[in-house]
């Protein structure tokens, strides 16, 4: 691997590290779009370039959803009686989710991530406040949910938080608990989400340099360096900084990215 290829994993997991504790998302948004370029350059096999990266940016997020959680939880940020009810939920979703990418074509899956990215994004430039809900989600809603969740986010290997954190906050919850809740509910859904990529990569016989199962081991390394340390310089920030500024911004790049996936996929 050249140094150069070095540096920017090493720069993608700072960035990916801030955004997931600044915003909660995780950092698949990010991560997909840009190592399916990566890999493109280095030439992987393009009918499993999507799988793995996605596996590999599961694999990502389960290190950098973990130090932000820590972070969010050292402030009070994260409400555990519904990480712990939603837990199982996601980590069925998640992992049932894998086995159904797996038979899924590179193409058909960066149609998906793309489509759900420009939901991702156009939530971003909502400006209204999310009208709250009244009373409390019971058992049953939120198992349902987070079953959902888990699947969605196998399938573009994003944490949840573009689909936990506006929930949980038309639950009630407010948006920095919502946040840090989010964040705590990343890391199941990262770690069965990793298992299952590595899992299915290995039923399909996919083999690649330094890959086992769909997820390429130097760039976990890589990005996990650096996003291990920013994830919590991220969740610090969330008190400070303009968030809706930011999520603007995010969701402009997201697209960017989006695009550039799909056509690099042509």
């Amino acid at each position: 691997m050249s140094v150069e290829l070095v540096l920017v994993f090493l720069t993608l997991g700072a960035f990916v590290g801030v955004m997931a504790g600044l915003l909660g998302i995780g950092g698949g948004g990010i991560l997909v779009p840009v190592l399916t370029s990566i890999f493109i350059y280095q030439g992987f096999a393009m009918h499993n370039i999507v799988h793995i990266a996605l596996g590999t940016s599961m694999a990502c997020i389960m290190v950098t959803s973990f130090a932000s959680l820590r972070a969010h939880h050292a402030r009070g940020g994260v409400v555990w009686y519904l990480v712990k009810l939603m837990s199982p939920s996601l980590v069925v979703g998640t992992f049932l989710a894998t086995f159904l990418a797996a038979q899924i074509s590179s193409r058909a899956l960066a149609i998906f991530f793309s489509i759900f990215m420009a939901y991702v994004a156009s939530q971003m430039f909502r400006s209204k406040p999310v009208v709250a809900s009244t009373g409390q989600a019971g058992k049953v809603e939120l198992s349902l949910v987070a079953l959902s969740i888990g699947a969605i986010s196998a399938l573009v290997s994003i944490g949840g938080g573009s689909l936990s954190v506006p929930y949980l906050t038309w639950r009630n919850l407010d948006i920095r608990k919502a946040i840090g809740t989010s964040a705590a509910l990343g890391f199941p859904i990262a770690v069965t989400g990793t298992l299952g990529y590595l899992i299915n990569g290995i039923m399909s016989g996919a083999s690649t340099q330094y890959t086992l199962g769909f997820i390429y081991w130097p760039a976990v390394l890589l990005v996990t360096i650096t996003g291990f340390f920013t994830a919590p310089i991220g969740a610090g920030l969330t008190q400070k900084l303009p968030v809706n500024t930011l999520k603007k911004i995010l969701g402009v790049l997201l697209l960017i990215l989006s695009i550039k996936m799909l056509v690099s996929l042509h």
